[in-house]
């Protein structure tokens, strides 16, 4: 049975890593998943346009080592996404995924992403027009409610309107999104978070599948999720500490197996890095996204440095990373570094 066929019916996400403008990448996943063997992984959010008239094999193309990995749409015609999602799933991805949940001033001028949160029954005219294309799943991701809505009605009529055209999942950011007045980075943090209201929603659709998304910081908390939801979405905590989906195969998916090492991870990840190489990728655009690898650890100040300063030389190679492992060591005494940057999620 193949990948595409088990996602949403052998195989729940109970663990996904969230889409994230200029993150989550090809090489960001292809990291990730030498961490996780059972993580969904989402791309970056493209536009219908994107695809249909774009470079392909530069928004598309991913390794074969990312499954399961899922595509991100973002677009509001149901057409064009469905054209879009057959050529994603042509591409060979595991699932298609409507963006409802973007708030960004250049997703609203495309009347797509968040301000969706208005017109579920558009929504549902999307999924309709996808399942009739593919047979990978179709999902959607979408806030709680925008602006002023309230997120019991709001939530709701989204829910009802894309669950009666079959979509397979429905994660949903337990945020608002402010469409006027906040930024992107603003409405990661803060509109308040609801997660009880998430659970009300699965409370009424007990047999579909509803994961929950947004602020959830460590792996304990996304336990404490799984009694009640089908799964759980780290956007900003996976990136800025992937080291936690070291742990991710034992304890979010009951496997009996030894958890990831972050050293494993880099050891696994090199072939990785040699082959983009060969095929002209500079070290800097795959080591970007190792930098936040050893949170926590002694070394890891050094570590973020030596990636930092030496990868982006024309010249850099393996050797560069082979540098930046020897500042680390395996200790579980901890470092003062710290690591930041802003996303979307």
């Amino acid at each position: 049975m193949t990948t595409k066929n088990r996602l949403y019916s052998g195989h729940q996400p109970r663990f996904a890593v969230a889409p994230m403008m200029d993150w989550t990448d090809r090489h960001c996943r292809a990291l990730h998943r030498q961490l996780s063997r059972n993580a969904l992984l989402y791309t970056e959010m493209v536009t219908t346009g994107a695809v249909i008239h774009g470079d392909r094999e530069h928004l598309l193309g991913f390794s074969e080592i990312e499954h399961p990995v899922a595509f991100q749409l973002g677009g509001s015609d149901p057409k064009d996404m469905a054209t879009s999602a057959k050529i994603v799933e042509d591409y060979g991805y595991d699932e298609v995924n409507i963006n409802v949940g973007c708030p960004s001033d250049r997703v609203q001028s495309g009347s797509f992403g968040a301000c969706l949160m208005q017109e579920p029954e558009l929504v549902a005219e999307c999924v309709s027009a996808m399942k009739a294309a593919v047979e990978i799943p179709v999902t959607v991701k979408c806030r709680i409610g925008v602006d002023e809505q309230d997120p019991e009605p709001a939530l709701d009529a989204m829910a009802d309107a894309v669950f009666v055209e079959s979509a397979d999942a429905l994660w949903v950011h337990a945020r608002k999104a402010w469409l006027k007045g906040l930024s992107p980075k603003e409405n990661r943090d803060i509109p308040p978070l609801d997660y009880d209201r998430v659970r009300r929603l699965k409370q009424r659709f007990p047999d579909r599948f509803i994961g929950v998304n947004g602020g959830i910081a460590t792996l304990e908390e996304a336990e404490s999720f799984l009694p009640d939801l089908d799964g759980v979405m780290l956007g900003r905590a996976a990136y800025y500490t992937p080291q936690l989906m070291g742990e991710v195969d034992r304890r979010i998916y009951g496997e009996t197996c030894e958890d990831v090492s972050p050293w494993q991870a880099v050891e696994a990840y090199m072939p990785y890095l040699e082959a983009q190489m060969k095929q002209g990728v500079k070290l800097a655009r795959m080591t970007r996204h190792m930098l936040g690898l050893f949170h926590g650890r002694p070394g890891a100040r050094s570590w973020r440095r030596i990636l930092t300063v030496e990868a982006i030389k024309p010249d850099a190679g393996l050797e560069v990373v082979e540098q930046a492992l020897s500042a680390v060591r395996p200790c579980d005494s901890t470092d003062d570094g710290d690591l930041r940057a802003d996303t979307a999620a």
